[in-house]
Protein backbone atom coordinates (compact mmCIF):
# COMPACT_ATOMS: atom_id res chain seq x y z
CA UNK A 1 0.00 0.00 0.00
CA UNK A 2 1.19 3.01 -0.88
CA UNK A 3 2.13 5.85 1.98
CA UNK A 4 0.45 8.73 2.26
CA UNK A 5 2.04 11.73 3.99
CA UNK A 6 0.78 15.08 4.76
CA UNK A 7 2.10 17.98 3.22
CA UNK A 8 3.85 20.36 5.89
CA UNK A 9 1.80 23.79 5.63
CA UNK A 10 -1.25 23.04 4.22
CA UNK A 11 -4.23 22.78 6.68
CA UNK A 12 -6.63 20.02 5.72
CA UNK A 13 -10.31 21.61 5.09
CA UNK A 14 -13.19 19.90 6.98
CA UNK A 15 -15.76 17.91 4.56
CA UNK A 16 -19.26 19.97 3.82
CA UNK A 17 -22.71 18.48 3.66
CA UNK A 18 -24.74 19.14 0.47
CA UNK A 19 -27.14 21.23 2.94
CA UNK A 20 -23.94 23.90 3.21
CA UNK A 21 -22.89 23.55 -0.19
CA UNK A 22 -26.11 23.98 -1.83
CA UNK A 23 -26.81 28.00 -0.14
CA UNK A 24 -23.60 28.71 -0.55
CA UNK A 25 -23.75 27.42 -4.93
CA UNK A 26 -27.10 29.46 -4.73
CA UNK A 27 -26.06 32.13 -4.15
CA UNK A 28 -22.84 32.27 -5.80
CA UNK A 29 -24.72 31.82 -8.93
CA UNK A 30 -26.88 34.28 -8.28
CA UNK A 31 -29.89 32.42 -8.37
CA UNK A 32 -31.81 32.78 -5.22
CA UNK A 33 -34.01 35.42 -6.93
CA UNK A 34 -35.54 32.56 -9.70
CA UNK A 35 -35.37 29.82 -7.53
CA UNK A 36 -37.73 31.94 -4.78
CA UNK A 37 -40.29 32.71 -7.18
CA UNK A 38 -40.75 29.26 -7.95
CA UNK A 39 -40.59 28.11 -4.61
CA UNK A 40 -43.30 30.55 -4.11
CA UNK A 41 -45.59 29.45 -6.96
CA UNK A 42 -44.96 25.89 -5.29
CA UNK A 43 -46.26 27.01 -2.30
CA UNK A 44 -49.28 28.47 -3.69
CA UNK A 45 -49.70 25.53 -5.95
CA UNK A 46 -49.47 23.38 -1.70
CA UNK A 47 -51.35 25.58 -0.31
CA UNK A 48 -53.88 27.44 -1.79
CA UNK A 49 -55.90 24.25 -2.93
CA UNK A 50 -56.79 25.72 -6.21
CA UNK A 51 -53.84 24.34 -8.40
CA UNK A 52 -56.54 23.38 -11.26
CA UNK A 53 -58.14 26.80 -10.95
CA UNK A 54 -54.83 28.88 -11.59
CA UNK A 55 -54.40 29.94 -14.95
CA UNK A 56 -51.44 32.46 -14.31
CA UNK A 57 -49.21 33.40 -11.20
CA UNK A 58 -46.83 36.46 -11.09
CA UNK A 59 -44.81 37.74 -8.39
CA UNK A 60 -43.07 40.80 -7.98
CA UNK A 61 -42.31 43.37 -5.03
CA UNK A 62 -43.45 40.69 -2.40
CA UNK A 63 -47.09 40.78 -4.39
CA UNK A 64 -48.38 37.36 -5.70
CA UNK A 65 -50.37 37.90 -8.78
CA UNK A 66 -52.81 34.94 -9.00
CA UNK A 67 -55.14 34.32 -12.52
CA UNK A 68 -57.91 32.30 -11.97
CA UNK A 69 -60.57 30.69 -14.06
CA UNK A 70 -63.58 30.48 -11.70
CA UNK A 71 -64.82 33.67 -10.68
CA UNK A 72 -66.66 31.47 -7.67
CA UNK A 73 -63.24 30.36 -6.93
CA UNK A 74 -62.32 33.61 -6.70
CA UNK A 75 -64.30 35.43 -4.18
CA UNK A 76 -64.57 31.82 -1.86
CA UNK A 77 -60.62 32.97 -2.05
CA UNK A 78 -60.75 36.38 -1.27
CA UNK A 79 -62.76 35.53 2.10
CA UNK A 80 -59.61 32.90 3.14
CA UNK A 81 -57.00 35.60 1.70
CA UNK A 82 -55.26 36.21 5.07
CA UNK A 83 -54.67 32.83 6.43
CA UNK A 84 -53.71 31.59 2.75
CA UNK A 85 -51.10 34.02 2.78
CA UNK A 86 -50.02 33.05 6.09
CA UNK A 87 -49.56 29.67 5.18
CA UNK A 88 -47.52 29.87 1.84
CA UNK A 89 -45.11 32.05 3.97
CA UNK A 90 -45.32 29.30 6.53
CA UNK A 91 -44.49 27.02 3.65
CA UNK A 92 -41.40 29.02 2.33
CA UNK A 93 -40.24 29.32 5.83
CA UNK A 94 -39.64 25.71 5.96
CA UNK A 95 -38.78 25.17 2.22
CA UNK A 96 -35.08 24.28 2.27
CA UNK A 97 -33.99 25.51 -1.02
CA UNK A 98 -36.16 29.21 -0.29
CA UNK A 99 -33.22 31.69 0.05
CA UNK A 100 -34.47 33.57 3.25
CA UNK A 101 -31.95 36.38 2.58
CA UNK A 102 -32.53 36.72 -0.95
CA UNK A 103 -33.32 41.32 -1.46
CA UNK A 104 -35.43 40.80 -4.91
CA UNK A 105 -37.63 37.82 -3.92
CA UNK A 106 -38.43 37.58 -0.29
CA UNK A 107 -41.71 36.23 1.40
CA UNK A 108 -44.91 37.13 -0.24
CA UNK A 109 -46.76 40.38 1.27
CA UNK A 110 -50.01 40.71 -0.35
CA UNK A 111 -51.68 38.29 -2.68
CA UNK A 112 -54.02 39.61 -5.49
CA UNK A 113 -56.62 37.56 -6.90
CA UNK A 114 -57.66 38.31 -10.60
Amino acid sequence: MPEYRKIKGTPRKEALSMEDIVPMYIKAMKLGTGINIQRVFAAWDEVSGVKDFTLRKFYRDGKLYVTLSSSMVRSHLEFQKEAVLQAVNDFLKKDGLFAKDCEKAGYVKEIILK
